[in-house]
């Protein structure tokens, strides 16, 4: 009996340090956790943009892409289908686990020309989508001020609530204020704020589904609020490690095309 009063006893201590040390968590801790959700070695999908105008009216864009982990380096690149009108074009973006800025490039087959994405071209927003060539990015985590503000429910999810705001004053948005489930740290909502301190964009996840034990976000619409124009994001025939090769992110393969 003293031996289980014992076992009791400590549980009991274990369970209270297991509460109080999440409690505790810090604005950046949870961003940062959020931040390092394990994605796997590489990545196929097809994606579907849907933008989606004040009257309502549809335009619709398939893409296929591929994401692959280098180790020190993350690197992405998109391939339009269709319509005709931005068949060919290509995105690629390389973001690195040090305080290095993202890289970016951008072919247009019209003019036959990979262009390299300058600072300059981080607020202009991505082929008439509600994402801006920053969003596409990967956000550094020392970048911002984090905040935990507060916890809340949000579609049935218990969230960490989490102001980030911009060390950098000329950065587009004044602040940003995401929602992140409790449970596996993947993010729910995100709110844009313009330099004026207004909403300008809300971001709100609509579908994650668990893939080979990867969390992946399986729909997602960036609605901008001041232009009442949105983005739909849908993410189809997702293969995790399937051993993407490394000649698939350059230059060339730009070009190239699929």
């Amino acid at each position: 009996m003293k031996n289980l009063k014992i076992t009791s006893i400590l549980v009991a201590m274990f369970l209270f340090a297991s509460i109080n040390s999440t409690a505790q968590l810090t604005g950046k801790q949870i961003v940062d956790k959020s931040y390092n959700i394990a994605t796997g070695d590489d990545q196929t999908s097809i994606l579907t943009m849907t933008l989606v105008n004040k009257n309502g009216k549809k335009r619709v864009r398939k893409i296929k892409q591929f994401t692959k982990d280098f180790g020190n380096v993350e690197k992405k690149i998109m391939f339009f289908q269709s319509p005709a009108d931005v068949k060919n074009t290509s995105f690629m973006n390389w973001s690195y686990d040090n305080d290095k800025s993202d890289d970016q490039w951008i072919y247009l087959p019209a003019l036959k020309k990979t262009k390299r994405l300058s600072s300059d071209n981080k607020s202009d927003y991505f082929m008439g989508s509600d994402f801006t060539y920053d969003d596409l990015g990967d956000r550094k985590l020392d970048a911002d001020k984090h905040k935990l503000l507060r916890e809340e429910t949000v579609d049935g999810f218990k969230c960490y609530v989490v102001e980030s705001v911009s060390k950098d004053e000329d950065y587009m948005y004044s602040k940003t204020i995401t929602w992140i489930n409790k449970a596996n740290f993947v993010g729910v909502k995100k709110e844009f704020y313009d330099e004026d301190a207004d909403l300008l964009k809300i971001l709100s996840i609509k579908s994650t589904k668990k893939i080979s034990g990867f969390w992946v976000i399986t729909q997602s619409e960036m609605k901008n609020v001041q232009k009442n124009h949105k983005t739909n994001i849908s993410l189809s025939n997702i293969v995790i490690n399937s051993g993407v090769s490394d000649s698939k992110f350059t230059e060339r393969m730009m070009t190239r095309g699929l």
